[in-house]
């Protein structure tokens, strides 16, 4: 079963070597109750640690079960760990976390073939070492005698051939530790080999075979004669043992194994509460900026959208600019004047003109009732609510017919509407502009504000009403041209300003009398404004997250320190490297999804506070949380690799070690 060749080892301590073991040959049989014995820094731990496969050897051979142990890997180490040996250890190497049951089916969540009856198991184990009534109990609940029972139930719950034994009664009393004593001799009566090291030669007297070590030699090799006769014939001999060391393939272990994660991670987390909480407020604030930010952002765009759509698509607008006559600046309007011809001669004479039409503008104070307010009264013709996108939700726009007759109608913006009317139904009403009378004949679509501008704060009536009976103006404030396509933008734009020199008369010394402001160069300039906005923000918000993820890797590293122990128990009973590094990246996770459920939350929450408190429109999406949560947990995994990945690497003799 077990061959030992010319085994060395030697450890470095500073600049010194010390020669743990010195050329040790052994062989072990399968049944064997075997006690190791020796003074302190004989190399009898070494030893044992080696036929454990829990440390290598400098230079010799090892075979077990007729394995060259130094030509397996890691993971068939680990399996070998897992379902051939069992670990008694002196001081129990229990997790303090978990409870006895959990600790005894510690090594099945590292098996191959997991099943719910091994609970049924675990619980069978321990009420065979008595403790049927203790299952509940975590180890610091537990004596130190029925800490042990809980370490030789884990070392028996997967039925193994070998069960080693580090000074197991050591830090129990004499009546517990007789106890221990005859639980493993009834274990070997059952054919199971023991290999227990002691310096104790009452405790060895359980044994059949005493072997004493010397300064990493062997002295002595005494058996008692016939000791193995009575349980060789329970030894199970079988000469199959490749399933003993074959890799765990099964494409679903991953996803089995992922419920035991989630529960260790949440039991390490909640362990240090305070910990937990430093590490997820780095990725609760880096969440809580992308989704606050992108928010404003997207709520920004989205306001600018409307107000560009509100504009008109591929528009013109034609105004009467300010002149300067010998230093002295005139008023907009004094040398270029447009009237109605022309409106009508820009239809006629470019043909990429698809609509055309002139407005005025003015304030007016607007009475009903004994309410008033004081707004903006715009002229403007029919044509207006295709080119403004201004299409009234409730009621009509008027006619061409109702222009040509100055008819007084008009069509209110919404904040009129509220201002005057509250929740009443205004179709159909009269209202005062500037003592006038009015109808109201619509309400226009509600557009917003953009900062001290309010876009629905104003009235609409037919501009030859508003020039002739309302604002008493000859000329035409503005001219709105809208162009077919946008590749005729410029060339429409250049025709019309010949058109306006040559039928105004201007020289080209006079050509900035009036302007022509292309709308689409303004929404394309105000849309990148939006774009560069939202990426800065964005950009801030990812900052924070990548703070958040050193915060991560920080404390995982910190935890990976302080749980080096631990480690090295769960390497012991049979975890590979990949199950290491699936329970901290893990736990790195768990720490990224609960940081950013809650940065979702108070990412919501300012950007409903700042959207009603400041009035800045906020559109939370579910791209943005889609976004702040894959990249959370992305964040989790990279920056929890590192440490995740040097826990996985750990020596498990070392680790155990680590104080």
């Amino acid at each position: 079963m077990i061959q030992l060749s010319n085994i060395t080892k030697t450890y470095a301590i500073g600049e010194v070597a010390v020669h743990a073991l010195r050329g040790v040959s052994l062989t072990i049989a399968p049944g064997e109750f075997v006690a190791i014995m020796g003074p302190s820094g004989s190399g009898k731990s070494t030893l044992l640690h080696i036929l454990g496969l829990l440390d290598v050897p400098d230079a010799g051979s090892y075979r077990l079960l007729d394995h060259e142990v130094a030509r397996l890997s890691d993971n068939e180490l680990a399996a070998l760990r897992n379902s051939t040996l069992g670990f008694v250890f002196q001081h129990f190497n229990l997790l303090s976390r978990t409870s006895a049951l959990e600790n005894t089916i510690l090594p099945m969540l590292y098996a191959s073939d997991r099943r719910g009856k091994n609970m049924d198991k675990a619980r069978r184990r321990l009420s065979e070492v008595g403790l049927g009534n203790r299952m509940g109990h975590k180890p610091n609940e537990l004596s130190g005698g029925q800490q042990q029972r809980v370490a030789i139930a884990r070392a028996l719950i997967h039925d193994p051939r070998i069960i080693l034994a580090d000074e197991p009664t050591g830090n129990l009393d004499s009546a517990s530790a007789e106890e221990i004593l005859e639980i493993l001799t009834g274990l070997n009566r059952q054919g199971i080999t023991i290999i227990m090291v002691t310096h104790e030669s009452d405790i060895a007297a359980h044994a059949q075979r005493i072997i004493r070590m010397r300064d990493g030699i062997i002295q002595s090799d005494e058996r008692r004669p016939g000791a193995t006769a009575d349980n060789i014939n329970n030894v199970n001999i079988s000469s199959d043992t490749g399933s003993l060391i074959a890799p765990r393939t099964n494409p679903f272990a991953i996803l089995r194994e992922l419920p035991h994660d989630f529960r260790q991670a949440w039991r390490a987390l909640m362990a240090n509460k305070v910990r937990s909480f430093l590490s997820m407020l780095g990725i609760l604030i880096g969440v809580t900026s992308v989704i606050a930010m992108l928010a404003i952002g997207t709520g920004a765009r989205k306001s600018i959208e409307e107000q560009l759509a509100s504009m008109g698509s591929n528009l013109l607008v034609v105004r009467p600019g300010a002149h300067r006559a010998h230093g002295v600046a005139m008023e907009a309007g004094a040398v270029t004047r447009f009237t109605p011809q022309d409106v009508t001669d820009i239809r006629a004479s470019i043909q990429a003109v698809k609509r055309v039409a002139g407005s005025v503008s003015g304030r007016g104070q607007v009475v009903f009732g004994n309410k008033n307010w004081n707004t903006r009264v715009q002229g403007a013709e029919p044509e207006y609510t295709a080119m403004r996108a201004a299409q009234p939700t409730v009621g009509r726009f008027f006619s061409a017919d109702e222009m040509n007759k100055r008819v007084r109608v008009v069509v209110l913006g919404m904040t009129l509407v509220r201002e005057l009317f509250g929740e009443a139904n205004p179709l159909g009403e009269y209202v005062k502009i500037n003592k006038v009378n009015f109808q109201v004949v619509g309400i226009l679509p509600e557009k917003g504000a953009t900062g001290w501008f309010d876009q629905d704060d104003l009235a609409v009536i037919p501009l030859t009403t508003a020039m002739n009976r309302l604002l008493g103006k000859d000329y035409l404030d503005s001219i709105d041209v809208e162009i077919r396509s946008s590749e005729e933008m410029e060339t429409a734009q250049d025709a019309m300003r010949d058109l306006i020199c040559r039928t105004h008369r201007l020289p080209p010394s006079q050509t900035n009398t009036f302007e022509i402001r292309n709308m689409a160069e303004i929404q394309a300039a105000l849309t990148e404004t939006s774009r560069t906005m939202s990426w800065l923000l964005a950009s801030i918000a990812a900052v924070s997250l990548l703070v958040g993820g050193i915060g991560i890797m920080n404390i995982m590293l910190v935890s990976v320190t302080e749980r080096t122990r631990e480690i090295g128990i769960r390497k012991a009973v049979g975890a590979r490297q990949r199950d290491i590094l699936a329970q901290f990246l893990t736990e790195a996770l768990v720490v990224s999804v609960l940081g950013g459920g809650l940065g979702i939350f108070l990412g919501w929450l300012i950007s409903t506070l700042v959207s009603n408190l400041a009035g800045w429109p906020a559109l939370v999406t579910l791209s943005s949380i889609v976004l702040a949560v894959g990249f959370s947990c992305i964040v989790g995994i990279v920056f929890g690799l590192w440490p995740a990945t040097k826990a996985a690497h750990l020596n498990p003799i070392d680790a155990l070690r680590y104080e």
